[in-house]
């Protein structure tokens, strides 16, 4: 019997990547309801229609309304909400230098406030039934730092310290928290991602043959099984957990390792657009 068999479940960027495999598990597993939520409802009803007991919603995880609207319509169709993931996530690469306060913004909107919005809907609903889980889906960046990404990586680390600091608030009442730290996943994100003063073309390619994509089953089985445990911090595969140790015990070593990864992306820098203050290409959410 799976542990999720018969859970009421929210799975915020459930349209793509992550988020779409995370339904498509929940479903496999025999959750009762799995409400794949996201700001393309249209992917989001794609998913849907692929499973027996998904349902689509549109949501965007930058308005409060929004996510507790989510929650509540949750509740009151299926009574109870047993499991949140928030997952909808965005992404930024860029130098610090090139970029403007509005993808700083962004980033924090998508990333952490999303997160916040989701987390907080669900704990008061979790907290007056007594029980519950809410996972949120970091990064291996908010373990450790990722340069040219500093915006992502600064959201991510308030995800995992939002995450820790509540798993020991919410233990008493009944309610747990585990926040996930995938590395690199073969996901649409970098497709939607905005590249500012880089050469998006030649930065992907760069990353692609510097970092092993995991497959989004494969992350979303680790994320599955980590909160079947309950785990704390849940990292997806060994080679993530490799990193995030070093970092832990050498840092020095680790930061070493991502300076070279930075000065290698620093030959596909762009002059930046000074006229209108940089170059501020948006990045999307899924």
């Amino acid at each position: 019997m799976s542990h999720f068999e018969g859970q009421v479940a929210i799975v915020t960027g459930g349209a793509s990547g992550i988020g779409r495999a995370l339904c498509r598990a929940l479903d496999r597993q025999g959750a009762a309801a799995v409400v794949a939520a996201d700001i393309d409802g249209a992917g989001a009803k794609e998913v849907a229609a692929a499973g027996e007991r998904v349902v689509a919603g549109r949501v965007d995880v930058t308005r409060a309304g929004d996510v507790q609207g989510l929650v509540d319509e949750t509740v009151s169709r299926h009574g109870r909400l047993d499991l949140m993931i928030n997952n909808a996530g965005a992404t930024l690469c860029g130098e610090v230098r090139d970029l403007a306060p509005v993808h700083w913004q962004h980033m924090l909107d998508v990333n952490l406030w999303g997160t916040i919005y989701g987390t907080t809907a669900a704990y008061r609903v979790m907290v007056e039934q007594g029980r519950g889980h809410i996972v949120n889906v970091a990064s291996l960046d908010g373990l450790a730092p990722m340069p040219l990404a500093t915006p992502y990586t600064a959201a991510k680390h308030a995800v995992v310290g939002l995450s820790t600091a509540l798993r020991c608030e919410a233990a008493a009442l009944g309610v747990r928290v585990s926040v996930a730290c995938p590395g690199a996943v073969n996901t649409a994100i970098l497709d939607t991602a905005a590249f500012v003063g880089i050469d998006r073309e030649a930065a992907i390619a760069e990353m692609q043959s510097g970092f092993k994509l995991s497959d989004p089953a494969d992350c979303a089985r680790a994320i599955l099984r980590g909160a079947a445990r309950n785990q704390a911090i849940i990292v997806d595969t060994r080679l993530n957990r490799l990193f995030w140790r070093l970092y832990s015990l050498s840092p020095r070593m680790y930061v070493w390792l991502m300076q070279q990864a930075a000065s290698q992306m620093r030959f596909y820098r762009k002059q930046p657009n000074t006229e209108n203050g940089g170059n501020n290409e948006h990045p999307h959410h899924e």
